[in-house]
């Protein structure tokens, strides 16, 4: 007996089959059966069905010899099933990765409930995935399983069948089953969910429910969507059949009517002649089911009240006028943004008259959440060598870090903005200022760059267009003849900026003022960001950091986190850190082993709680290296990066320690312990020796003292061999 019998009904969907049913077969919990069920469909679904059942004997095909729709078919796959739990999925749909796992392993830790409710994401045929927006009554807070008394809630989710798993007993004794017709799901999850004796959650994305550009059933127009009265007509002859579910008829009728006005309102359902009579029998029903309990939103009264009157003509035209106002809405919002536009950039104007502040500078970061990167460390350093200069940091929406005492915090776009920037004589970026920005004579700008260059920049992205984007050579060679200083933390740097960046700027080798801190920290330091970031004391902690790729659409990483971290054992911890362009969290959800720290505000902080880094392309690599801890490169695009792209130097040939192609490579070079081995460590050294020559802790002091102090005698550089960074914490894995 399996313990998961996966039932997918199918019918004309041959351009998803292949991978729906290799989602289901690929998971790394293998105890399953997969009961694929051909509702007649007219192309090549059943042959598809029996090719996968030819060569995986899970796979137990079932053929129907005539069309019977989604809720048949889902009967038809049942009546085949033996295992522990039914798990039902649409045959264009997919499991997530390590999904079932995850559901076992739910159900044995709340004691085999009847119902497990887990989340899904929808994913769109422009590559986005956007996760449940009610996912937070999935928290598995509280104690579990439970009955729905003690959650009601959970009936204010979608009402289909695919996101939860049953206990097949419970199923057959009390002999539910799908009717046929139009949401079939209906009249199946409410009766489920009010008769279960025990339920649990799980927090997690298991199914990607796909959204079709075309073709999907409930964005077909027909009249076969008023089949949803026949199936509230079957929802409440359930609850009247036992009287003990009396309690749910007015949470029920309140989902009925919030239902039958999105069928309403949807263009894309009911044929327009039929619309007047659908409002007119949801009339009908509104008074036959009406109860009274569950208070209304005043936002939705209005709909309440129409369904109610039935009052077809009046919806039309109040449907009308709200179209009307947010169309108004938004072109008076247009004005008014004009308007404010107009006068920032008056006000700019007149600040730039006068005269510039030396005591002031302005600090600002692309790509990071918070009060950090090279002019996080430079602020710090202003304050702290030059305490007369007032500093200011520009923080736009994605930075929700802190910034220090004493630090103005400067939103983009206010009038406080522009003003700091039109007085400010010293002005910081890794990147580019506002690009209205006009540098006056007497200001200062100071260019850190964002670590040391391994892809392709500046002018050397002309001849691939993927990765230069929408700005061309003049644009980017007007922003250079701005700066009057770019840093450097080294010899390779330095020749690359001044190639790719052609300009009169001085270069100043003094090392990466963001690296300062690893010099700095203490392993009380690192104790303390473990703790914060919830790390079990003793673990063996590796941080996840890839980079953004060009020619990818979508940025979901090759490798499986949570399955590479069972592979690894239960001693590793994982920080998983998206790229700041990769628009979301590198893994959908988060565990007290696989931890998602992309919104965390500091990388310089994750790099020190790690005793590891795995990266691939990320400049990253560079700064870990300060630390004199093992860094593994994971390259397994290397060729399409390499084409996409471009870098300065072959990885491979020149690595900060070991080199993974796939990720059973990754596994082994951790579980054989070679990620930290000699030749790991000899590696390590030499790529330290070309690249950290000047990060000895000082190279924010030896700009300030530069540029702001106009000392010429700057602090010297302590050597390598002199240099003692903080180890890292996990027994074993000292630097």
């Amino acid at each position: 007996m399996p313990r998961f019998s996966v039932i997918v009904p199918v019918h004309k969907v041959q351009p998803y089959l292949h991978e729906c049913l290799e989602s289901v077969l690929s998971q790394s919990y293998p105890d399953l059966e997969l009961i694929a069920v051909d509702d007649c469909s007219p192309d090549a679904c059943g042959a598809i069905i029996d090719e996968f059942a030819a060569r995986d004997p899970r796979v137990r095909p079932v053929h129907l010899t005539e069309n019977q729709g989604l809720g048949p078919a889902r009967n038809a796959g049942m009546a085949e099933a033996t295992g522990d739990y039914l798990v039902f999925l649409d045959s264009d749909d997919t499991l997530t990765p390590d999904a079932l796992h995850s559901i076992a392993d739910r159900l044995k830790e709340t004691g085999e409930p009847d119902v497990l409710v887990y989340d899904y994401a929808r994913t769109y045929w422009t590559g986005e995935t956007v996760r449940n927006q009610a996912s937070a009554r999935l928290t598995e807070e509280g104690p579990a399983p439970f009955r729905l008394t003690d959650r009601p809630e959970l009936l204010r989710l979608l009402m289909v069948a695919w996101n939860k798993a049953y206990r097949r007993e419970f199923v057959e004794e009390r002999g539910f089953a799908f009717p046929s017709g139009y949401y079939e799901d209906t009249p199946w999850t409410y009766p489920v969910l009010m008769t279960a004796e025990s339920l649990a959650t799980l927090d997690r994305v298991c199914v990607h429910y796909r959204q079709r550009r075309r073709g999907g059933i409930l964005h077909t127009v027909s009249p076969r969507h008023f089949d949803i009265f026949e199936q509230y007509d079957r929802v409440f002859a359930y609850v009247d059949r036992y009287p003990e579910l009396a309690r749910w008829r007015p949470l029920l009728f309140r989902r009925m009517i919030d239902h039958l006005v999105v069928v309403f309102a949807r263009r894309d359902r009911l044929p327009r002649r039929s619309r007047a009579a659908f409002l007119r029998k949801a009339r009908t029903y509104y008074r036959r089911y009406h109860a009274s309990g569950v208070p209304v939103p005043a936002r939705t009264r209005v709909h309440y009240t129409l369904v109610r009157l039935g009052l077809h003509r009046t919806y039309h035209t109040l449907q009308f006028a709200a179209a009307l106002l947010r169309r108004t809405a938004k072109v008076t919002g247009r004005l008014l943004k004009s308007l404010r536009s107009g006068a920032l950039r008056l006000h700019y104007r007149v600040q730039r008259c006068l005269p510039v502040r030396a005591d002031r500078a302005v600090f600002a970061a692309h790509g990071v959440r918070g009060h950090g990167c090279a002019p996080g460390a430079l602020e710090q350093a202003f304050r702290a060598h030059a305490p007369h200069i007032r500093t200011a940091w520009v923080a736009d929406a994605g930075q929700h870090g802190p910034v220090p005492s004493g630090t103005r915090r400067l939103r983009p776009g206010t009038a406080a903005y522009w003003t700091a920037l039109a007085r400010s004589k010293y002005l910081v970026h890794n990147a580019d200022f506002d690009r209205r920005l006009v540098k006056r004579p007497g200001q200062v700008m100071v260019q850190t760059r964002q670590g040391t260059p391994l892809k392709h920049m500046g002018l050397d992205l002309r001849e691939r267009p993927a990765a230069a984007g929408d700005k061309g050579a003049d644009e980017l060679l007007g922003d250079v003849d701005r700066w009057d200083y770019v840093l450097s933390g080294n010899r390779h740097s330095t020749l690359t900026w001044e190639r790719v960046y052609p300009g009169a700027y001085t270069t100043l080798e003094y090392g990466s003022p963001r690296n300062d801190v690893f010099q700095q920290a203490t392993s009380a330091d690192v104790a303390r960001i473990r703790e914060r970031l919830g790390i079990p004391e003793g673990s063996v902690v590796i941080l996840y950091a890839p980079t953004h790729r060009d020619y990818r659409r979508t940025q979901r990483t090759t490798l499986d986190l949570h399955r590479v971290q069972r592979r690894l054992g239960p001693r590793h911890v994982i920080l998983a850190r998206a790229h700041h362009r990769h628009g979301g969290p590198l893994v959908e959800h988060s565990s007290d082993r696989v931890i998602d720290v992309t919104d965390h505000p500091s990388v310089e902080s994750l790099c020190l709680a790690s005793d590891a880094l795995v990266t691939d392309y990320s400049s990253i690599m560079f700064d870990y290296a300060n630390l004199d801890r093992p860094i593994v490169v994971h390259a397994d695009d290397h060729e399409a990066y390499e084409a996409a792209r471009g870098t300065y130097f072959d990885l491979r040939s020149f690595p900060p320690g070991a080199v993974s192609r796939g990720e059973d490579e990754l596994v082994d070079i951790f579980t054989t312990g070679h990620w930290r081995g000699s030749r790991s460590a000899q590696l390590r050294a030499a790529f330290r020796e070309r690249f950290c020559p000047y990060d000895d802790g000082r190279a924010a002091e030896r700009v300030v003292r530069h540029v702001v102090l106009g000392e010429t005698g700057v602090p010297s550089v302590v050597p390598l061999d002199r240099r003692h960074p903080v180890p890292g914490a996990a027994p074993g894995v000292r630097s």
